[in-house]
């Protein structure tokens, strides 16, 4: 089975990219990528460009190796991944938007993130910025059958979520088809980045997704350390960890409840929800804010645990202790609850498989991957936890899986309190020379998120991108939702709880 090094070892090697390399490739090489893609050797990790140039990155998952591939593009044209690997095609779709890349070859054109309203058209190209067409009607894909009928649904929603539009193809109230239209956030997060300092792209990095500001911070300061060599303080590290894991319970929790919420059982929703706000105030009590937004810098951290933020800490943690697993008992004996979610919202395993499907998506339909246990980054390579998996793929699979992460964060949480050295909590990042590159994979609640960036010669950035792990769940989704009814589409959707923020950039 070929192996990821040996493409890299047979391009032209980028000097300065850390931890992995980075290597310009033929467009023949390029097309043995997409080989090894289509036929489940290697996993997809990211896709995007920038002006001339795209770039893949990949996962020999065999071979443990991680590297990234680069094509120029002098003509603005490439041969097309999601031709023959459908999880590239929405990724396709935004590097055309953005810097007008053409996907030679893919299947889908159609625009992603630009609906027509920008003024500009591929605003992050070195290309004169024309005026963007008047927009448009999208073009859904269509579906044939006797006695079909389509339901729009959004891109406002009743409650305050963010905004996503779902077409809806059903047979009376069965599913027939479920095609979604986001880019209704995109907020420029990687064009804002560009030319930015490393503290002001740091805390745009942490607003890509604000219920993962702690893991987008994490990912975008590992990569700034990377490119720049900078060795962070042990108890920083552990600070860090403590973070995530505070965020990791926080989601889970309140997915769990606004889960068992929309099968109509707010009992659970409450209580959990009443959990959530524990460790969110928690969160606060340790470390100054709820969100622990800005709290994760490159170089280490920006507050440091007090006594008597651990005190709060360990409070939390006995609190969850005692009164979670009756939850736990009360969802798996509720025969209503049950009958809405076992069985619901199947994602078949080779589907999540395909996808590379990260988080509990991927873990409920027999995907073992998580990025603290595979690539073992500190302090995770030094803690004991366990990664859940099962191969039902329905929601009540989900759920289970978060509940089972809950209890592994608990642990994680009490490993890292008892364990966490003394020390300083920061660094300075400093720069000679240039440029720098750098890419870093954490372990966010939805799954893997991805960060690789650029510093030039003056220290600023000139180019980042973070890839969500929603680039690969939302199609998923569309998936899943097949064969089911109508009414069944708000619990399945709840279950994947995909990013819009983080997947619109």
């Amino acid at each position: 089975m070929p192996a990821l090094i040996d493409l890299i070892l047979a391009g032209q090697r980028v000097e300065n990219h850390f931890p992995w390399s980075r290597a310009l490739v033929t467009s023949k090489k390029w097309d043995f990528a997409i080989e090894q893609l289509a036929e489940g050797h290697w996993s997809l990790l990211g896709l995007w460009g920038e002006p001339g140039a795209v770039h893949m990155a990949l996962h020999d998952e065999n071979a443990g190796n991680i590297g990234v591939v680069s094509l120029e593009c002098p003509n603005g044209r490439y041969p097309s991944v999601g031709r023959l690997h459908p999880p590239a095609l929405r990724l396709e779709r935004a590097a055309a938007d953005l810097f007008g890349l053409l996907p030679q070859g893919a299947p889908d054109t159609r625009p992603w993130l630009d609906h027509g309203y920008w003024g500009v058209s591929h605003p992050l190209s070195t290309r004169a910025r024309t005026p963007a067409a008047t927009a448009s009607p999208y073009p859904f894909l269509s579906a044939e059958g006797e006695s079909l009928h389509q339901i729009p649904v959004g891109p406002v929603h009743a409650g305050i979520i963010e905004p996503g539009h779902f077409r809806f193809t059903a047979s009376g109230e069965t599913v027939v088809r479920l095609e979604e239209r986001l880019g209704y956030a995109h907020k420029g997060i990687e064009g804002l980045m560009a030319g930015s300092d490393i503290d002001r792209a740091a805390k745009l990095a942490g607003r890509t997704s604000g219920d993962s500001t702690v893991a987008y911070s994490l990912a975008f300061a590992r990569a700034v350390e990377a490119a720049l060599g900078v060795e962070v303080p042990p108890r920083a590290i552990w600070l860090r960890a403590l973070m995530a894991e505070l965020e990791r319970l926080a989601n889970h929790l309140g997915d769990i409840g606004a889960i068992c919420n929309d099968a109509a059982f707010a009992l659970m929703h409450a209580h959990c929800g009443v959990l959530r706000e524990r460790v969110l105030r928690a969160s606060d009590a340790a470390f100054g804010h709820r969100l622990m937004r800005d709290r994760i810098v490159p170089g280490g951290v920006a507050a440091n645990l007090s006594d008597d933020g651990a005190t709060a800490l360990w409070s939390l943690i006995a609190e969850i202790r005692q009164r979670f697993p009756a939850l736990v008992e009360l969802y798996d004996n509720t025969a209503s609850l049950q009958d809405r979610t076992v069985a619901t919202g199947r994602l078949k395993v080779e589907l999540a498989r395909q996808y590379r499907a990260g988080g509990y998506v991927g873990r409920a339909s027999g995907r073992d991957f998580d990025a603290r246990r595979s690539l073992a980054y500190p302090p995770y390579d030094t803690l004991n936890f366990d990664v859940p998996l099962l191969q039902e793929g329905d929601v009540n699979a989900r759920v289970w899986i978060r509940i089972r992460e809950v209890e592994q964060s608990l642990s994680l949480v009490e490993q890292i309190l008892r364990q966490l050295p003394d020390g300083p909590i920061r660094v300075d990042v400093s720069q000679t020379g240039g440029p720098h590159e750098g890419m870093a994979l954490v372990e966010g609640f939805r799954g893997d998120i991805l960060a690789w960036l650029r510093i030039g010669k003056s220290g600023l950035i000139e180019r980042c991108h973070l890839r969500d792990p929603s680039w690969f769940q939302w199609p998923l989704l569309e998936a899943a939702i097949e064969g089911n009814i109508v009414a069944d589409f708000p619990l399945c959707n709840k279950s994947f709880n995909c990013s819009y923020s983080g997947h619109d950039l």
